[in-house]
């Protein structure tokens, strides 16, 4: 997927009220930037870091700018905005390129289930049960390449697992895939000291018959103001053995 281009490269400055970012362009300009990620975004807010923006031209957009990357040390890239992941994903699902789920043909969008919750992805293929597909994008990294979820506590992703097990308890088959949106990351785990009662949540449908995967992105520039982003590969269960659910992986092997 190719992200919204040009790119305007720019510097940080800061981040608040979640949504908002102020940016040094170039030019010497402060702009305000939107930020689509309503999460903490902790290790993502340094100020001076290099970031990227998209400039829209409707009229209609309060904020011209949207906050779309970030910098890494050693030229590593993270996706800021959390809607980025869906995307990326739904081209991947698309072009069969995620091998947990190939074999679908259909896919709707924000289906209606549940208790007024909309699934990311309905995936249907005859002679297959419905696959019920949520998407979580990742950005947070406390050790060296191990991403984690969440980056703040998230009772709507909670309650989203216990969705997906109720789907699964009426014959269908659900799939929480997290998208790591880092270029720096080889391993993944949950932050149950960030969100205890999500980790918890996170057992309980696991427990239910709900698959977990994970995969990473690479991000390869087109000049200098263009970047297409695309899944790149699965990440590893970086859990350590004590913190892990007894006898079950975090995360389902790659292609199982």
């Amino acid at each position: 997927m190719q992200l919204p281009s040009p790119l305007v490269k720019a510097r940080l400055i800061r981040r608040y009220k979640r949504f908002l970012a102020d940016c040094l362009l170039e030019s010497g300009e402060t702009i305000t930037a939107h930020v689509a990620n309503p999460g903490s975004m902790l290790g993502l807010q340094d100020e001076g870091a290099t970031v990227w923006l998209h400039r829209s031209d409707d009229p209609k957009r309060k904020l011209a700018h949207s906050w779309l990357l970030i910098a890494l040390e050693g030229a590593h890239l993270c996706g800021v905005a959390t809607g980025q992941a869906n995307r990326i994903v739904e081209e991947a699902l698309r072009a069969r390129q995620i091998p947990e789920l190939a074999a679908y043909g259909s896919l709707r969008r924000e289906v209606k289930y549940g208790e007024n919750s909309r699934i990311d992805f309905l995936l249907s293929e005859p002679g297959l049960p419905d696959a019920y597909v949520e998407v979580k994008s990742v950005t947070l990294s406390r050790q060296q390449g191990l991403a984690e979820f969440p980056d703040a506590k998230t009772a709507r992703g909670a309650k989203h697992l216990a969705e997906l097990a109720r789907m699964v308890a009426q014959g269908h088959r659900a799939v929480m895939l997290y998208l790591v949106q880092r270029t720096d990351c080889t391993r993944f785990c949950l932050a149950g000291d960030i969100d205890p009662a999500y980790l918890e949540a996170y057992e309980s449908a696991r427990a239910c018959g709900v698959q977990a995967i994970c995969y990473a992105c690479a991000m390869t520039w087109i000049g200098d103001d263009r970047c297409v982003v695309t899944i790149d590969r699965s990440l590893a269960d970086g859990t350590p053995l004590a913190q892990g659910p007894v006898g079950r992986p975090l995360i389902d092997p790659a292609g199982g």
